[in-house]
């Protein structure tokens, strides 16, 4: 009796746990129901049409409902009221304004630029004087004899005799003593070539008046220096034979100088003649000296493919010295105004420039342009900008990217209609 009460028992628990597994297992579940439902990725706003979505990481793929790339990630809605034309890209006004979108008008501006070169310091060529003589003789004595010794015009250089010199004194004593004797043409014209043969021998004026006035032949003549400077070349010594014609000093005035900079081949073209220059020398680290370009020389040096040009500055301290070596700072540039935008409006891709065109309403136009110089943060536009269009000069790489990706998805749906 006992052994069939409980084998009831043990019946009854098992008929009970079967039925609650049934009736468990029968009910869906909460959890996997959830799992399934798939809400849309990118729902639309209210009262725009869609026209299409495109892959979120700019991918040439795009799909006429809501989807997920490979990664998860949702495709973005293209609408109807941002699809412009090619040439044309529209942006919202809340992604300018995140992005820092800043526009800036064409103007007319003088466009000019600072060129660097490296200089040396040379002998103005208009300063320097030869001393030679112009009949044979010798050297008696040497006044300047040393290189480097600083001259006065006039002071003596050297003490010369000459025997041509000597006679031609000789000469102009006869005609002043014949004049004093007789009167006529023919005595003046003889006293007036006298003075001219001394005159053709290069003896200064300084001792005909003397052989005139005292009416003596000296037998030597302490030739004047012709100029006011530095002895830079030195060719005679004491009791030398000179001969005609021969070079026996060079001077060198420096109380002005040049500068030889050498410029750049790529702009030499931005820098004329008379445009201003500020020259710093190493060695002097004083202010700058400001001159003027002089002179641009016509051939361009090849080992260094730049171009020489002349700068004139004054020395009256005679503190520059040549071959010193010079800092040359160059006015670059034109002064007439031209159209021009920020260095940074353009983008160049090494082969075409093109700025991006505001067009107002969040709508931006890429245009190739056609530059010309730069200077002071600004490129002059030598085609495709008018004076008073507005051009982008910040966040330029956003928008140049957004037109870029629509212009692939424009042909990829292009090609795809034509399939």
């Amino acid at each position: 009796m006992r052994r069939l009460y409980s084998f009831t028992v043990i019946l009854a628990i098992g008929i009970a746990a079967g039925t609650a597994g049934s009736f468990y297992y029968s009910r869906p579940s909460e959890t996997m129901t959830a799992t399934t439902v798939v809400e849309p990725s990118a729902p639309a706003k209210a009262g725009r049409k869609i026209l299409y979505y495109r892959n979120p990481m700019g991918a040439p793929d795009t799909s006429p409902v809501p989807k997920k790339d490979s990664m998860g990630m949702d495709y973005i809605p293209v609408y109807a009221d941002e699809h412009e034309s090619a040439g044309t890209v529209k942006v919202s006004l809340d992604k300018i304004q995140r992005t820092g979108v800043k526009t800036e008008k064409v103007e007319a501006r003088p466009i000019r630029r600072s060129v660097r070169a490296v200089g040396r310091v040379e002998h103005d060529e208009a300063l320097l004087t030869i001393v030679t003589v112009r009949s044979d003789g010798y050297i008696e004595e040497l006044f300047a004899n040393k290189t480097g010794q600083h001259v006065k015009k006039g002071e003596p250089l050297f003490r010369l005799y000459s025997s041509q010199i000597q006679l031609a004194q000789s000469d102009l004593i006869v005609a002043i003593r014949t004049e004093g004797q007789r009167t006529g043409p023919e005595v003046d014209k003889r006293l007036e070539g006298a003075m001219l043969r001394l005159r053709n021998l290069g003896v200064p004026q300084s001792r005909i008046d003397e052989v005139r006035k005292t009416n003596t032949n000296p037998r030597t003549i302490d030739w004047p220096s012709p100029a006011t400077g530095d002895v830079i070349e030195k060719k005679v010594i004491n009791g030398q034979q000179v001969k005609a014609g021969d070079e026996l000093y060079r001077i060198a005035d420096h109380s002005r100088v040049w500068i030889i900079a050498d410029v750049a081949e790529s702009d030499i073209g931005a820098i004329g003649v008379g445009g201003g220059a500020k020259v710093t020398v190493r060695a002097d680290l004083g202010a700058p000296v400001e001159g003027k370009v002089t002179f641009i020389y016509p051939e361009l040096t090849p080992g260094t493919r730049t171009v020489p040009l002349r700068i004139e500055i004054p020395n009256p301290e005679g503190k520059l010295k040549t071959s010193m070596y010079a800092d040359v700072v160059l006015n670059a540039g034109d002064a007439v105004p031209v159209p021009a935008v920020p260095a940074n409006a353009v983008i160049d891709s090494g082969t075409r420039q093109v700025v991006l065109v505001a067009k107002g309403e969040g709508r931006f136009e890429p245009r190739a342009v056609k530059l010309g110089g730069r200077g002071e943060g600004y490129v002059e536009i030598v085609d495709g900008l008018k004076v008073g269009e507005e051009v982008v000069t910040s966040a330029t790489f956003l928008i140049d990217a957004e037109s870029n990706l629509r212009a692939a998805l424009q042909s990829f749906t292009q090609q795809e209609t034509k399939r």
